[in-house]
């Protein structure tokens, strides 16, 4: 015999028999993040190099956001560099740790410890402001970068998506809207992705991962005339609202790092927008790739990342076009899109920072009691 179940028929025999559970996915979710208290957090990288040839030069990534929802404290370090210190590309306020270490020295080991402050941050749309920053950040955060031209068809496809849209707020909305709908996650993407949008955008592949798919929205709201950036972080700890793909496992942050974005509003000053972590909840949280942002699992994430992100999460910096200070591939003029994972080279070359077991880098945090 064959039976056949409707939904209707499902909700009929929950409600008569007490025992028949809907499975998680189809449970009622929550993502709701609020400002509150500060958590306190140790994040520590360990490197060591297998690979000895010649001169090792490392670069680890130190945390560099100080705001209303992450305070980058003191950081300090250990291993068996010939030198060691904090360095920064200054046009772009991207902070890290470089260390050399000589040829013919031991392996190579170098354990950076990082302090930081972390909450969540929630926009309270109906609280309006006439929202001051500096005018150079603004400018900044509407200029062009190598990966994200402003012109072309980057400049067609947001006068496209924002067509009607004559605040910033509708502006950003209808672009947070359309990257969610017209992109989607590619687990198969190295690492965080590059952000190449002009690329994503002529070939009409919108498929990534954080520093694509929100490269993407950043790049339309400067096109659309809405200050934006990326900010290039990393996990920290587990969501508190159970969505596994939105935390961490502290003791294991390989993998964890992850790129957010925010925008400027002329009422509300810098706002928390993610649409990537929409794009993955909807193609990994569940066992189902789900391409609709009403189900019920998307959707308390896809109304909660435009304008709140959860604190268990910190930034590093802002900069894209990056260059490594004392690299030998800077006489070649090379840059990195950002600085979001170790980096280093030797006389072999540069490593390969997306293969930790590779370049033999680990990364943990520990969170501080109050």
């Amino acid at each position: 015999m064959t039976h056949r179940f409707s939904r209707r028929t499902l909700l009929r025999a929950g409600a008569a028999s007490p025992l028949l559970t809907l499975p998680a996915f189809a449970q009622e979710r929550r993502f709701e993040p609020q400002v509150g208290a500060w958590r306190t957090f140790d994040v520590t990288t360990t490197v060591e190099v297998a690979d000895v040839k010649g001169t090792t030069r490392l670069w680890l990534p130190v945390p560099g956001v100080d705001s209303d929802y992450q305070k980058s404290l003191e950081s300090s370090w250990t291993g068996n560099a010939a030198q060691a210190r904090l360095v920064s590309d200054a046009a772009r306020g991207v902070r890290m740790l470089y260390a050399e270490f000589a040829p013919g020295a031991a392996v190579p080991t170098l354990t950076l410890t990082s302090r930081v402050q972390t909450r969540s941050r929630a926009v309270a749309w109906n609280q309006t402001l006439a929202a001051k920053e500096d005018p150079a950040l603004l400018r900044t955060a509407l200029a062009p970068t190598e990966l994200l031209p402003l012109d072309g068809i980057v400049a067609a496809t947001a006068k496209k998506v924002t067509a009607g849209a004559s605040s910033d707020v509708d502006k950003v909305r209808a672009i947070y809207t359309w990257v969610v709908a017209n992109a989607h996650r590619e687990p198969k993407t190295r690492g965080c992705g590059t952000g190449d949008i002009k690329a994503m955008l002529e070939t009409g592949n919108l498929g990534g991962k954080c520093a694509d798919l929100n490269a993407v929205f950043v790049g339309l709201c400067r096109a659309s005339g809405v200050p934006a950036r990326d900010i290039y972080g990393l996990r920290l700890a587990p969501s508190a609202f159970g969505y596994k793909e939105l935390g961490a496992n502290p003791a294991s942050l390989k993998g964890a790092q992850h790129c957010r974005a925010e925008v400027f509003l002329k009422s509300h000053g810098w706002v928390a927008m993610d649409p990537a972590d929409v794009l993955k909840v909807m193609r990994q949280e569940t066992h189902e790739w789900i391409k609709d942002p009403k189900h019920p699992v998307a959707a308390p994430v896809h109304a909660g990342l435009f304008g709140r992100w959860e604190g268990n999460w910190l930034g590093w910096n802002s900069g894209h076009d990056v260059t490594l200070p004392g690299s030998a591939a800077n006489k070649a003029g090379g840059t990195l899109p950002f600085l979001m994972y170790p980096n280093g080279e030797n006389d072999s070359g540069r490593f390969d920072e997306l293969v930790p077991d590779s370049f033999r880098y680990t990364i943990s945090a520990k969170e501080i009691a109050a």
